[in-house]
């Protein structure tokens, strides 16, 4: 049984907090900017004051257990409820160490000029980027592992804000010469029977393209067992003849330089996707995030 007496610190719900999320104590520890053995210590102070195993720990393996699971959103409460209290008591703008989530096919292309207008309107804050898939970055945002994360809306993501920042259509990419090139007015079904290339599972961008085509009842050919885990990769299959493929408006500029591209167009509407900022809706940092969605908004590069 556990001392009623006992009073766990932040440092130590942090720690078990990360390790829950990230299942890797030497991931954890690094996102803390901790060593893994003073994470480790946390932890099991921790534990060993609950009188309760939150975490299951192995040579190969981190699990959560029952107990860790259940105690899990109290924990995070209890972060939320400190930050809440701090931003109350100083009434600090947005400072120190941001943690921030993006999705693969929007981070090469906005990051490049958003870092340097965080840095400029906001010099306090040291951002640290995670890139990752939306279902891992939503994650992170449950956890309290991230503070916000930039992805595609909605996120259907319970307990969670979205801040639209902008809308962007969807552009086909073909190899040099191909019959749709230079296209203005495509519909969905002109997809019908293409060798589409597909971004591997896990990325929105997939699982919207396959919506798209499951919209207007059309059955994209297959490319055999190609498969990218970024755009730039997708893109480079393409220009080498292996298929067509689709990707969002910001993207164009950096990926379809090569002469062996071609690009075309849907009619309106097009069919696109929405990104926006997210983060919990129990944080004390609302109005912050609405004014870094602003400066995000201000430097998208299309």
């Amino acid at each position: 049984m556990s001392d009623q007496t006992y009073q766990p610190t932040l440092s130590q719900l942090r720690a078990f907090v990360a390790v829950a999320e990230y299942r890797h104590f030497g991931t954890a520890a690094a996102r803390l900017t901790v060593s893994q053995p003073t994470l480790s210590q946390a932890l099991a102070s921790l534990e060993n004051g609950l009188g309760l195993q939150l975490i299951e720990r192995s040579t190969r393996r981190v699990l959560v257990t029952a107990a860790g699971m259940r105690l899990l959103p109290q924990a995070i409460a209890t972060l939320e409820a400190a930050e809440r209290f701090v931003a109350s008591a100083t009434g600090d703008t947005l400072g120190g160490t941001l943690r921030v989530g993006i999705i693969p096919t929007v981070a090469p292309y906005v990051l490049p000029e958003l870092l340097p207008e965080l840095r400029r309107k906001l010099p306090g804050v040291l951002p640290q980027v995670v890139e990752d898939q939306t279902a891992r970055l939503l994650d992170g945002l449950r956890t309290g592992v991230l503070d916000v994360a930039v992805l595609a809306l909605p996120t259907e993501a319970n307990g969670l804000v979205e801040i639209p920042l902008y809308s962007e259509e969807f552009v086909l990419v073909t190899p040099r010469g191909h019959e749709l090139a230079g296209r203005t007015d495509l519909a969905a079904p002109a997809l019908a029977d293409l060798p589409l290339l597909l971004l591997d599972e896990g990325h929105c961008l997939r699982d919207q393209t396959l919506d798209l085509c499951r919209s207007a009842d059309v059955q994209p050919g297959t490319v055999g067992d190609t498969r990218a885990a970024s755009l730039t990769t997708v893109v480079q299959c393409v220009a080498g003849g292996l298929g067509v493929t689709l990707i969002p408006e910001m993207a164009v500029a950096a990926e379809t330089t090569r002469a062996s591209l071609d690009t075309a167009r849907f009619a309106a509407p097009a069919p696109g996707r929405t990104i926006g900022l997210a983060y919990r809706g129990s944080s004390a940092r609302a109005a912050d995030y609405e004014y870094l969605a602003a400066v995000i908004r201000s430097k998208r590069p299309f």
